[in-house]
């Protein structure tokens, strides 16, 4: 099994970008703790992080070939993409969409989410650990 970890616009600048809400973690430290998890479970991780809305959909279409599933944290484009959204639709790889932040208890316009719909599910407010939720969740639903 092979889960593909997606991070969008900003998530590069974890450790530096609102410390108060994304704490002092960068993103090699959170992707460090994805692999170690992955290695607890038994499956393959691949992460990818991109700030730019075209490179993460061509990303998106090219899992569809060994990819089983897809751990996706779009950021900003979580509200804004429909490009995203079609592309998790086209490719039909179970998605669960994550989030660092409880996006529900922040502003209004972060608030929606274009690509929840296409996705198994969406978990958010649980910091770096919203990964590994998302990572088991997907485990439990692909083996069943």
């Amino acid at each position: 099994m092979k889960i593909l970890v997606i991070n969008g616009p900003n998530m590069n600048m974890l450790g530096i970008r609102e410390p108060e809400k994304y704490g002092s973690m960068t993103l090699k430290d959170l992707e460090k703790e994805i692999y170690a998890y992955s290695f607890e479970l038994g499956i393959d991780i691949e992460t990818f992080q991109s700030n730019h809305e075209g490179e993460i959909v061509e990303k998106i279409q090219q899992a569809h070939k060994d990819v089983s599933g897809i751990v996706l944290n779009a950021a900003a484009y979580t509200h804004t993409s429909v490009a995203i959204r079609d592309a998790i639709s086209a490719v039909n790889i179970p998605t669960v969409e994550v989030h660092m932040t409880n996006i529900h208890s922040r502003e209004d316009f972060r608030q929606k989410s274009l690509i929840a719909g296409v996705c198994k599910g969406q978990i958010s407010g649980f910091g770096a650990d919203s990964y590994k939720l998302a990572i088991e969740a997907l485990c439990l639903m692909l083996k069943k």
